[in-house]
């Protein structure tokens, strides 16, 4: 299992360059005896592995572009979080695997409950929620694709990411903390 080193990301983020930045973004460990917490999102404007592993080396126009995304705002937003929390490593699926391996993409499939289960924690970003707490009521009007509730919630994934972490804590679009599974 692949993991984001969250102080990496932070660096580039901030600008810092490493000389192995490429080498150093990403660490293969196992999911059993690291200490990591995880990202349960909606996707949208994504950053993939392959950027994510090239970011350094990227023009800086097109490291721009990347940064402008939505999914690029969630890595550092999620890494920010974690170095919060006291965390060293991150998993979120849309650049922890590399979707090129069909291989790799498999074994994820496969083992994306056990990953979350043995997650110290899970984030939970939902990006249509700008309010500070979850919304107890239908409302048709901010969430009509969505069957009246946040989008998070009418994903596939979201019940066994839901029940797999032992603790998971909501974030708003802002990356506000609304609550967590079990105050919620």
């Amino acid at each position: 299992m692949k993991f984001l080193n969250v102080q990496v990301v932070l660096d580039a983020d901030n600008g810092i360059q490493r000389a192995r930045y490429e080498t150093e973004v990403f660490m293969e460990l196992d999911d059993k005896t690291t200490s990591y917490v995880i990202l349960s999102h909606r996707w949208g404007a994504e950053v993939s592995y392959k950027e994510m592993i090239r970011l350094m080396r990227m023009e800086e126009q097109e490291r721009e572009q990347v940064g402008q995304r939505g999914g690029y705002k969630k890595i550092v937003e999620s890494c920010k979080q974690a170095m919060k929390d006291g965390y060293r490593w991150l998993w979120i699926d849309t650049c922890c695997i590399d979707k090129r391996s069909s291989a790799e993409l498999s074994e994820a499939i496969n083992s994306m409950y056990r990953w979350y289960r043995n997650s110290q924690k899970c984030y939970v970003y939902l990006n249509d929620v700008d309010e500070p707490a979850l919304p107890t009521e239908q409302d048709f009007s901010r969430f009509g694709k969505s069957n009246g509730w946040p989008e998070w919630f009418s994903r596939g994934w979201t019940l066994q990411e839901l029940i797999a972490p032992a603790e998971l804590e909501f974030f708003n679009t802002n990356w506000v903390s609304i609550g967590t599974k079990e105050d919620l």
